[in-house]
């Protein structure tokens, strides 16, 4: 059974050894049991205890275990205003961007939120060593905060983005940032050299929506409202592989990666695709 409905987003979840898809849409979901949102679900991720972590429109972020299978009322955590995206990180740490504020969860519980941020935050990314979480806003700008105990801080650090910030995402080894921008860029910053910028990316031609980093830690993929998905090398600006109208009447909404070869991409059109990526 198959979405009815546009899915928003995706993430991968490894268990042993098998690979599984989980999309997000706001249509009725029958691979679990139990009441699970009631509107359109804008972002998901697994986290280290094997919990499916989304949230939707419908003012929660939830918590579902994966290995039950099953929605259950008292991991559903309301937020003050509607949650538009999320990240996971170690040490039980999920960091929500709602409208106009920044909450900081540990162990499914609130703990900590930053308001009158003086930008509105559309992505989110935790560094896979924990401590920092970036957040991309509209205002073209990243804007790192550490994350320190039951509490998040504003380091007074912010990276230049070429547009307004869509999507972020940290390299699995932590070493590099990407950020895609309504302007059509992806530039990549190197976390060891303080967040200095990496290396640029121009193809699109339309604004990008969403971006991914392949398990190698070398590539990574981004895709755009022109329908255009691409796989980049990060070492290489000009070496890309290209991935036409990968949904044909639809942009691509979100992208995860399932191996290093292997690209699994979901779109408006309610589909799942699955593409081999292969580097001549």
């Amino acid at each position: 059974q198959g979405h009815s409905k546009s899915i928003q987003c995706l993430t991968v979840h490894k268990n042993s050894g098998k690979s599984y898809i989980y999309s997000g849409s706001n249509d009725e979901n029958d691979g679990f049991s139990g009441k699970g949102h009631t509107n359109q679900v804008s972002r998901m991720a697994v986290d280290e205890m094997d919990q499916l972590v989304t949230c939707s429109m419908d003012d929660t972020v939830r918590y579902t275990n994966l290995s039950k299978r099953d929605y259950s009322g008292q991991d559903a955590v309301k937020m003050d205003v509607q949650p538009k995206c999320l990240a996971v990180g170690p040490g039980g740490y999920t960091v929500v961007l709602c409208i106009g504020q920044i909450v900081l969860m540990k162990d499914k519980k609130k703990c900590f939120a930053i308001d009158d941020l003086g930008y509105e935050p559309e992505a989110v990314a935790i560094h896979p060593g924990g401590g920092t979480a970036a957040v991309g806003g509209a205002d073209g700008n990243v804007h790192l905060y550490s994350i320190q105990g039951t509490s998040l801080k504003n380091d007074d650090k912010s990276l230049e983005a070429k547009g307004p910030v869509t999507d972020l995402a940290y390299s699995h080894d932590g070493a590099f940032l990407a950020v895609c921008d309504a302007n059509k860029v992806v530039t990549v910053f190197s976390v060891a050299d303080g967040y200095a910028e990496h290396n640029v990316f121009y193809g699109h031609h339309a604004k990008i929506v969403c971006i991914a980093w392949s398990p190698d830690n070398e590539h990574f993929a981004s895709g755009g409202m022109d329908m255009m998905v691409y796989v980049w090398t990060v070492s290489d600006p000009e070496t890309r592989v290209k991935i036409p109208d990968a949904h044909r009447l639809h942009h691509v909404s979100g992208l995860a990666w399932l191996d290093e070869h292997t690209l699994v991409t979901t779109s408006h059109d309610a589909s799942v695709k699955e593409w081999s990526i292969s580097y001549n």
